[in-house]
């Protein structure tokens, strides 16, 4: 499909899902890359206590914190 009629199929309000390849989709900087941090075990003992108590793993609430982290410190950039 060409992008011209992709968007007025798009701006009309029809299905355009068939001309998109959901396979190989990929959200820009938001690829993957493995780390390996170390941390002193009272942390790890806080974190997994925290993450039980909010029902998320370890993983997903060091993530969210240091999102929320950067987020401050860029906003404080920006001012």
């Amino acid at each position: 499909m060409k992008a011209k009629k992709f968007e007025k199929d798009f701006d009309n309000n029809q299905d355009v899902t068939n001309a998109l390849y959901i396979s190989k989709a990929k959200r820009p900087s938001q690829e993957q890359k493995r780390v390996n941090v170390d941390f002193p075990a009272w942390m790890i003992a806080s974190l997994d206590k925290e993450a039980k108590h909010l029902g998320v793993t370890r993983q997903s609430i060091i993530k969210v914190w240091l999102a929320e982290r950067l987020e401050q410190v860029a906003l404080k950039k920006s001012c």
